[in-house]
């Protein structure tokens, strides 16, 4: 049994969906966490070494980190198809995509929403990259891997879902978003904190 430590409302929802996905059985632990706009404190039930989330615990070992939880969780999860085996010819694509989200797909993304972007050169030439990248990937599709769904579309959807205003106009990321955000997994992610967020 996985337990799973998570606060609503924030990216640590994409775990939540990944789990549900994964198909492996798992219990939420909600904790409270320090959030931007000064709500929010220091919960000392939680077990992410900084008081964030997301973090699990399986077999009283603590992974923190949403991409390490990815790998590791798809790795667990073999029958569910959201990773790729150790050895086999996806598995260098399967890293390489999920390195090149936290790595270039979400830096560009947070100089675009919190400054730093306009009249940067750099900041202008990587953000152009990765809309170019996701595009192509698409194209190719329908998803980030090509034929089949994996951890790096939950991974990746979510966080472009989140800031689909910052990516120009596009049916190819918007027909991704859709397909994706159907999903049964998805859509009981999104509800498990409905009734608690409207509390």
């Amino acid at each position: 049994m996985l337990t799973f430590y998570h606060a609503p409302e924030t990216r640590s929802g994409r775990t939540m969906w990944l789990l549900e996905e994964s198909g492996l059985p798992f219990e939420t632990r909600y904790v409270n966490v320090q959030r931007a706009d000064g709500s929010g404190a220091f919960d000392p039930a939680n077990v992410h070494p900084d008081g964030k989330v997301p973090a699990i615990v399986h077999d009283g070992v603590v992974i923190s980190e949403s991409y390490a939880i990815a790998v590791y969780v798809a790795d667990l999860a073999t029958d569910s198809g959201l990773g790729a085996p150790v050895g086999s010819a996806e598995r260098g694509p399967f890293l390489a995509w999920l390195m090149w989200l936290a790595t270039e797909l979400e830096p560009a993304i947070f100089m675009r929403l919190y400054g730093g972007a306009e009249g940067n050169p750099m900041a202008e030439k990587s953000y152009r990259q990765v809309v170019r990248r996701l595009e192509l990937a698409l194209a190719n599709g329908p998803y980030l891997m090509g034929h089949r769904f994996t951890a790096v579309d939950v991974m990746a959807g979510s966080t472009v879902a989140w800031a689909r205003h910052v990516f120009p106009e596009s049916a190819e990321i918007d027909a991704w978003l859709a397909r994706i955000a159907d999903r049964p997994a998805h859509q009981r992610a999104c509800e498990n904190d409905a009734e608690l967020v409207a509390a």
